[in-house]
């Protein structure tokens, strides 16, 4: 990169170049923070002969197109042991009826009845009578995804993590539900 010290611009950095250079081209393809600075003549050229994909075998290709739908981000079966939910929803089920009432009759009572402590833990999760209808909980979930969706919340990665408990709880309760 040069300087023309009479006007103080950057000069393009193709060869021979002394116009102005005035956009950015990449010098690596997977380093966004290295670039060069070329005319608007050479950025077209530059644009032109540019292949993200060069030197990719077919398979990479795919792969990349295929990590792409995901933002490259690494994805798991919901299946898996390792699943990143499941293993939220044990960190959360952890935690015992304490934060629901510190008061060992009343948890006597809840236990009485014919959900788990992971059903009564979803269920103030969601903050929602334990043993309600059906349509209720479902009702009380669409509600909350409203609230709490991320893109309803400028990406705020705190309304994503309460989304995805929420999820939880509800995933939860629609299995013994079922049963």
């Amino acid at each position: 990169m040069y300087y023309n010290n009479t006007i103080m611009k950057i000069i393009c950095d193709w060869n021979n170049c002394n116009k102005v250079g005035e956009y950015k081209a990449p010098i690596e393809k997977d380093n966004s923070k290295d670039f060069r600075y070329l005319c608007l003549e050479h950025i077209k050229e530059f644009n032109k002969n540019w292949n993200y994909f060069a030197n990719m075998t077919d398979n990479q290709v795919n792969e990349f197109i295929k990590s792409d739908m995901t933002w490259h981000k690494p994805t798991q079966n919901f299946s898996g042991q390792d699943n990143f939910f499941k293993i939220l929803w044990n960190n959360t089920l952890k935690e015992s009826l304490d934060g629901i009432s510190n008061d060992n009759i009343k948890a006597n009572k809840l236990r009485q009845l014919t959900f788990s402590d992971d059903d009564i833990k979803a269920f103030n999760i969601l903050s929602i009578n334990i043993g309600v209808e059906w349509t209720i909980i479902r009702d009380k979930f669409k509600k909350l995804v409203k609230r709490f969706h991320p893109d309803k919340n400028s990406g705020n990665k705190n309304y994503e993590e309460k989304l995805k408990i929420i999820t939880l709880a509800y995933t939860q309760l629609k299995r013994s539900y079922k049963k």
